[in-house]
């Protein structure tokens, strides 16, 4: 699962990241939360296109959304298939750029230890994504977002069993490919990133509430536990 993450690099990372000529300029974020605006990469007719959707995918035949029905989170094994995800799936996919994410282990007594989740060697990296376009009624437009997921590797497993899709910059010009591709093409780039490249670690309370957006969010904690 993924339901919390962070995106602190400057532009020029973005930019070396994605072979592009120029990138606006953005704040970082530590706390990036479900309905909030997410940064999302689409191919453009020149290389990448900057998007900003909301995050939360609410599928285009949905007449009325009510709160709670959109899915920040889809399986990457079902989701050519299922109703909600498939024509985004096989026509809107995306590229979410993140410095890491959060999860939250089970520590005793019904409360939950927050741990901060990021790769060893690449500060910088992107997940799989799918977007979609609603329209209201009244014609008015939203353009929203899922992070697609896939089952833990041996390091995150006995925190969640599910994790994002992150991909390898090599991948991310097949993942946007035109729509002509198969989807097993697709569905094969989709698999668990190696336990041994990444790294996760403790981070404080702080980061539990939405409303907290600073570096506070990722800094390990003073006091070393065991936690594995």
């Amino acid at each position: 699962m993924c339901a919390r993450f962070f995106l602190i690099s400057p532009g020029e990372e973005i930019i070396k990241l994605f072979h592009m000529v120029s990138f606006p300029r953005i704040s970082p974020r530590y706390n990036i939360a479900p309905s909030q605006p997410v940064l999302a990469m689409t191919k453009g007719q020149h290389g990448f296109h900057v998007n900003h959707f909301q995050w939360g995918l609410i599928p285009g035949w949905m007449k009325d959304p009510v709160p709670g029905q959109a899915m920040i989170n889809a399986r990457s094994e079902t989701a050519a298939t299922k109703p909600a995800f498939k024509n985004s799936f096989r026509y809107r996919r995306c590229l979410i750029p993140a410095n890491g994410f959060y999860e939250w282990k089970s520590a005793g007594n019904r409360s939950k230890q927050a741990m901060c989740v990021r790769l060893n060697e690449a500060p910088l990296f992107a997940m799989a994504g799918i977007w979609e376009q609603w329209q209201s009624p009244d014609g008015a437009e939203l353009e929203t977002c899922s992070v697609l997921t896939t089952a833990a590797n041996t390091l995150l497993e006995t925190i969640h069993p599910r994790m994002p899709v992150i991909l390898r910059p090599e991948q991310y010009e097949r993942w946007l490919s035109a729509d002509t591709t198969p989807v097993p093409q697709l569905e094969r780039l989709l698999q668990t990133y190696p336990a041994e490249e990444m790294q996760v670690f403790p981070v404080s309370s702080y980061v539990n509430k939405v409303v907290h957006d600073s570096s506070e969010c990722i800094a390990p904690t003073q006091e070393q536990k065991t936690l594995f």
